[in-house]
C-alpha cells in the first residue's frame, strides 16, 4: 500500500491511476478514498489520477491526540499530497469536506492548484444554522463514541440528503453505507470535532474568496438543501467561479450522478487546460436586469 508521511509524520494512504496532467480527488466525511472509484475508472483513461484517505481514516493512520486533527491540517495534508508526489500543479476535485480543503488550499496555496472543485460544500456555513450544525455535530460525536461507527454509520448514512441516493440507487447506497459503517470510530469522532465542528464559516472567508483567482466550479444538487446558499454564496464571491445544480440530488453527488458529475467536471478541466475558463465579465454584474 503506497504511502505519504507529513511533516507531523502521519502516514496517508493514496492510490492512483493514470498519466497526464494530475487530478486530486479529496473525499467527504462521510466517505474515503474508495468513494471515489468512478472518477477514477473515468479520468483515469486521460489523466493521472490521485486518491487518499484522509488522517483518521484507514489505511491512513489514525493519530488518538485531538490536535492533531483541524481545517488548517486538512489543507496541509493536501497540499503534502501533491508536493510529496511531485504533481507540480493539479486539478483538485473536493466533496463536502474535501471540498472544504481544496477551497482552503485556494486561499493558502494557490500555487498547488490548477483549478478547484468544490460539490456539496457548505455545511454550518449558514449564520442562521450555526448553532444548530454544532449541537448536531457533538450529538454525532456522543452517538458515535457510544455506539461505534459499526451501528451509528448506519444512521448516518440515512441523514436527510442523502436519502434521495437510496431511493434512486439502492445498490450504490448499500456500497456507500457498507464502505460508511467500516470507518474508525476514533477518527470519525476525532475528525468530527476538529475539522467539521470548529472549521471557519465560508461566510467568513468572502475578503480572500473575493481575491482567490483560480478557476472554481461549484457544484450542488438541489436535495442537498444546507449548501445550496452558501454554493450560491461562492459563485458570487469567486471570481472565476461557474455553479452547477444537478437536479434530484443529494449531498453524495459524485456516486449519487458519476455520469453528469463526470461530464461536467472533464468540461470545466479541460477549459481550464485551454486557457479559456475566464473571469466572470464585469457588465454582467452591474446589477441592472435590461442595463
Amino acid at each position: 500500500m503506497p504511502k505519504l508521511v507529513t511533516d507531523d509524520g502521519v502516514a496517508l494512504h493514496y492510490e492512483e491511476v493514470g498519466e497526464g496532467r494530475p487530478i486530486v480527488f479529496v473525499h467527504e466525511y462521510a466517505g474515503d478514498h474508495r468513494s471515489w472509484e468512478p472518477q477514477l475508472r473515468f479520468f483515469g483513461r486521460r489523466y493521472r489520477c490521485i486518491a487518499f484517505a484522509a488522517r483518521g481514516y484507514p489505511p491512513s493512520d489514525v493519530p488518538t491526540d485531538p490536535a492533531a486533527y483541524s481545517q488548517d491540517r486538512a489543507t496541509d495534508d493536501l497540499a503534502a499530497i501533491i508536493r510529496g508526489l511531485g504533481l507540480g500543479r493539479a486539478h483538485v476535485v473536493g466533496l463536502s469536506m474535501g471540498a472544504f480543503a481544496a477551497l482552503h488550499l485556494g486561499l493558502r496555496y494557490p500555487e498547488l492548484a490548477l483549478s478547484l472543485t468544490a460539490a456539496g460544500v457548505g455545511y454550518g456555513s449558514s449564520p442562521d444554522h450555526r448553532a444548530r450544525f454544532h449541537a448536531e455535530t457533538d450529538a454525532t460525536i456522543a452517538r458515535i463514541r457510544a455506539e461505534g461507527m459499526a451501528v451509528a454509520g448506519k444512521a448516518y448514512a440515512h441523514g436527510p440528503t442523502r436519502l434521495i441516493f437510496k431511493q434512486k440507487d439502492p445498490r450504490g447506497f448499500a456500497e456507500f453505507e457498507a464502505q460508511l459503517c467500516e470507518h474508525s470510530t476514533e477518527g470519525s469522532a476525532l475528525t468530527l470535532q476538529g475539522v467539521q465542528r470548529q472549521r471557519p464559516s465560508l461566510f467568513d472567508l468572502r475578503e480572500g474568496l473575493a481575491q482567490m483567482r483560480l478557476p472554481t466550479f461549484i457544484i450542488a444538487g438541489d436535495e442537498d438543501d444546507p449548501t445550496l446558499e452558501a454554493s450560491i454564496f461562492l459563485k458570487r464571491t469567486i471570481p472565476a467561479a461557474a455553479l452547477l445544480v444537478l437536479p434530484k440530488c443529494g449531498h453524495t453527488i459524485n456516486l449519487e450522478e458519476p455520469d453528469a458529475f463526470n461530464r461536467a467536471v472533464l468540461d470545466f478541466i479541460t477549459h481550464v487546460d485551454a486557457g479559456t475558463w475566464r473571469e466572470r465579465i464585469a457588465g454582467s454584474l452591474a446589477g441592472g436586469i435590461i442595463r
